[in-house]
C-alpha cells in the first residue's frame, strides 16, 4: 500500500513536471488551496490578537476623548451691561448693572434649604449679596458665599429666603417665602386685601434692595387666599424660573451696591 502511494506521487510529479497543461492546472489549484489556508490562518491570527487590538483602541479613544471640547471649561468671564434710562437729576450717573454669566454646577430643589453652586467666584467678579437670575430674567436667588472659583446662591426655594416682590398691575409690595413643600411654588405675603389680584397676574422684583433691579420676573399668581384675622392676602405664585432645569444664570453686579450698603450701615449706627 505504501509502495503504491509512492508510485502515485512519482507519477503525479512526472505528469506535472513534463506537461505544461497539467503544470498550469496544478499551479492554479495549489494557489487556491494556499489562499484558503492563508485566509483561515489570518482569521485565527486576528482572533488571538483581538485583546491586543482592543487595548490599543481603548487607549486611542482615551486620547481622543481627552481632546474633546467638552472636557475643557474656561472660567466664566462673559458680561452683559444694563443701564437705567431714568436719571435722578442732571448730574447723577446712570444707574448701571452688569450681568455676569455662570454655569450651574450644583442645584437642589427637594430640601428645606436649597442652594445652588455656580462655576464663577470672586476671581471673576462675584460678590456676596448679588442677585441671580436665569437667562429670561427670572429671579433665582442671592449669592451668600463665594470662593475664588465658585459661588453659593441661596435659592428662592429656601426657608430663609425673603425677597421683596411687587404686583405688576397694582404696585402693592410684599415678601416672598417658600414653605418647603412644592418646588416652583412660593408665597407672597403682606399684600393688603384692598388689592385687586387675579390668577395669572405677574409679580416682579420691587427694586427695594440692592440685589435685584426693579422688574425682574418672579412669577405668576396661581391662587389667592384671605388670611384669617388679618388684613392681608396670602398669594401663591408659580416661579418664572424652572428650578428643575436650571443650567445657566446671571449674577447681577449693582455698581451702587456697596455705596448704598455703607449709607445704610451708617444710619443703623445713629442714635
Amino acid at each position: 500500500m505504501l509502495f503504491f502511494l509512492v508510485l502515485q506521487v512519482i507519477s503525479v510529479y512526472f505528469i506535472v513536471h513534463y506537461s505544461k497543461y497539467h503544470q498550469a492546472a496544478f499551479g492554479n489549484m495549489a494557489n487556491q488551496i494556499t489562499g484558503k489556508v492563508n485566509t483561515q490562518y489570518s482569521f485565527i491570527d486576528r482572533y488571538f490578537r483581538l485583546k491586543k487590538t482592543n487595548d490599543s483602541l481603548v487607549k486611542a479613544n482615551e486620547v481622543l476623548y481627552n481632546k474633546l471640547k467638552a472636557d475643557f471649561e474656561l472660567p466664566d468671564t462673559v458680561t452683559r451691561t444694563g443701564i437705567d434710562t431714568i436719571r435722578i437729576d442732571s448730574i447723577a450717573k446712570y444707574r448701571k448693572y452688569t450681568y455676569l454669566s455662570a454655569n450651574v454646577v450644583s442645584n437642589s430643589v427637594a430640601a428645606q434649604n436649597n442652594f445652588i453652586v455656580l462655576s464663577r467666584g470672586k476671581a471673576n467678579g462675584i460678590r456676596i449679596g448679588m442677585g441671580v437670575v436665569d437667562p429670561n430674567n427670572g429671579v433665582v436667588g442671592i449669592v451668600t458665599d463665594a470662593t475664588n472659583d465658585f459661588a453659593v446662591v441661596m435659592s428662592l426655594l429656601h426657608k430663609d429666603s425673603h425677597i421683596s416682590g411687587k404686583l405688576l398691575k397694582g404696585g402693592e409690595t410684599g415678601t416672598l417665602a417658600w414653605d418647603g413643600k412644592e418646588p416652583n411654588i412660593v408665597t407672597l405675603t403682606g399684600i393688603p386685601k384692598s388689592a385687586k389680584i387675579a390668577k395669572g397676574d405677574t409679580v416682579i422684583s420691587s427694586g427695594f434692595s440692592t440685589s435685584f433691579p426693579k422688574g425682574m420676573m418672579i412669577g405668576r399668581v396661581e391662587a389667592v387666599y384671605k388670611e384669617v384675622s388679618t388684613s392681608f392676602f396670602r398669594v401663591q405664585l408659580r416661579t418664572a424660573t424652572n428650578f428643575y432645569n436650571l443650567q445657566y444664570v446671571y449674577a447681577i453686579d449693582n455698581a451702587q451696591q456697596e455705596a448704598i450698603n455703607q449709607v445704610l450701615e451708617k444710619l443703623k449706627k445713629q442714635p
